[in-house]
C-alpha cells in the first residue's frame, strides 16, 4: 500500500463516506495512517460474527470525536476494505480529524551544544 495524506472522501445523500481498510486481530486498537486513500485501521477483536466491525465503529467514533449513532457501515460487512458512512459533519470537519490523528508527531529542536543521544 502506498502511504498517502490525504482520505478519499465521498458526499453522498445521507452523509459522508469513505473507505478503511481493517487488520483484525491487531496487539493493540489503533488508527495508523492513510493508505491508497483509505484509513487504516486496527482492532483488537477477531473478525467473527462482526466483532471486528462493531469495534471498528466504537474505535473510529472515539478517535473522531463522535458518537457510534453518527458512523454506519455501509458496504464490506465481510471485507477488510470497508466503506463507512458518517453523519452530521462536514467534509472539512473530517478531514481535519482524520489529519489530526495521522500527522506525525514533532520533536522539538534539540538545544545548541546538547548531546543529540
Amino acid at each position: 500500500m502506498q502511504l498517502t495524506t490525504s482520505l478519499a472522501i465521498r458526499s453522498t445523500k445521507k452523509g459522508l463516506c469513505f473507505d478503511i481498510h481493517v487488520n483484525p486481530h491487531a496487539s493493540r486498537a489503533e488508527i495508523s495512517g492513510v493508505a491508497d486513500g483509505a484509513l487504516k485501521v486496527r482492532v483488537t477483536v477477531p473478525p467473527v460474527e462482526g466483532a471486528a466491525n462493531q469495534a471498528v465503529i466504537a474505535l473510529l467514533a472515539k478517535t473522531l470525536g463522535l458518537k457510534k449513532s453518527q458512523l454506519a457501515l455501509a458496504a464490506g460487512a465481510q471485507s477488510r476494505r470497508k466503506t463507512i458512512l458518517a453523519s452530521g459533519l462536514s467534509a472539512a470537519e473530517l478531514e481535519n480529524k482524520v489529519k489530526k490523528l495521522t500527522q506525525p508527531e514533532t520533536r522539538p529542536a534539540a538545544k545548541p551544544g546538547t548531546d543529540q543521544r
